[in-house]
């Protein structure tokens, strides 16, 4: 239990008089606030979802009020297990509380209250983001006119449970973890969360992708017959865990993975998706893509069921894309003119 928290966010466009046009863009396991856009002293930080928010852009700021937040327990601003404690005067560390999707979502909606919104024209985000666009439908079901849900599931299949587990063993038997108290050590589990963001980043894509990127190519053009670097990709996932070491937070990962292993939100209704979606209002819009294997899009098609059994306003669209996982992030024309022609729609709802 937190007696108080801090919740890092980002705000991009301008609130309407109404403040009907805001929208929550909710981030993924890795990402942030930093939803779009770069700082003016920090040129090449630019924000995660850049290609789908900003001027004229699907997402379009001119008409929307766009809002991210960094989540709690996050490692961006946010309250977190990096975090002072000020009972103790030490980083929370081990102490943090495990927290969930709807935790995150109730925090959220404890921030739009601060910011004078009652009413979300949309709540958007792909994968864990998309979870709590789908948690704000069935948690706030009057708080949020369109949920835009992408590359996501009702939960987690026992496969995608597996990756996380290896994921946080991973970091939890790196003997710098310190059973998560690492801080006071002056060190930090490296080598556990670079092999953690390598084992997430190859879920993340297609075969076919990393074929196409990387095939077999060799580093020197000739195989060495030894046990470091061989292959460009091997090459490539060491770069991305080297790199993910250096700035995120190997408890907030934790943190994180389990609120994605918990969420669940058929569970309270003896596993019948479509009673846990009985309370949604919300118009949806559901996507998906075909070579999207950790997140299916037999399992959007559950979440498109469930709201259909509700008889509630659903569009989905299943885009053929080669990208894997990652393909929400990237800038598919098709998957882009489908997301503008529905905020489109949204906007013409929208006082001017």
């Amino acid at each position: 239990m937190l007696e108080a928290y801090d919740l890092a966010y980002e705000t991009y466009g301008t609130l309407n008089a109404e403040r009907s046009n805001a929208v929550l863009v909710c981030h993924a396991l890795n990402a942030a606030h930093h939803v779009a856009g770069y700082y003016a002293d920090d040129p090449k930080n630019i924000g995660w979802w850049d290609n789908m928010i900003g001027p004229g852009k699907p997402l379009d700021t001119d008409r929307f009020f766009v809002l991210g937040v960094n989540n709690l327990g996050g490692c961006f601003g946010s309250t977190g297990p990096a975090s002072i404690n000020p009972k103790t005067g030490k980083h929370f560390g081990s102490a943090f509380p495990v927290v969930t999707v709807e935790d995150w979502v109730n925090a959220q909606a404890r921030l739009a209250d601060r910011l004078g919104i009652e009413r979300f024209a949309a709540v958007m985000g792909g994968s864990l983001g998309a979870m709590q666009a789908l948690q704000w439908a069935i948690g706030h079901p009057d708080r949020i006119r369109n949920a835009i849900a992408i590359a996501t599931a009702p939960k987690l299949s026992a496969q995608n449970i597996a990756f996380n587990e290896v994921a946080r063993q991973a970091i939890t038997t790196d003997p710098d973890f310190h059973g998560g108290d690492y801080y006071g050590h002056g060190v930090i589990p490296r080598r556990g969360l670079r092999l953690a963001r390598m084992i997430g980043h190859i879920t993340y894509l297609s075969d076919d992708a990393m074929m196409e990127k990387f095939g077999r190519s060799l580093r020197s053009g000739a195989i060495q017959f030894h046990f470091d670097v061989d292959f460009e990709v091997e090459s490539y996932l060491r770069y991305q865990g080297d790199k993910f070491a250096e700035y995120f937070d190997a408890n907030t990962y934790l943190l994180i993975t389990r609120a994605l292993d918990y969420f669940d939100p058929a569970q309270d209704y003896e596993g019948d998706l479509s009673r846990a979606f009985a309370r949604a209002k919300a118009r949806f819009l559901v996507v998906s893509f075909t070579s999207d294997w950790r997140f299916a899009s037999s399992r959007s098609r559950e979440v498109v069921k469930a709201l259909l059994d509700n008889r509630r306003d659903v569009s989905y669209a299943e885009i053929d894309a080669p990208h894997g996982h990652d393909a929400f992030l990237l800038d598919d024309p098709r998957y882009h003119a489908l997301v503008r022609a529905y905020y489109d729609n949204i906007g013409r709802e929208i006082a001017p």
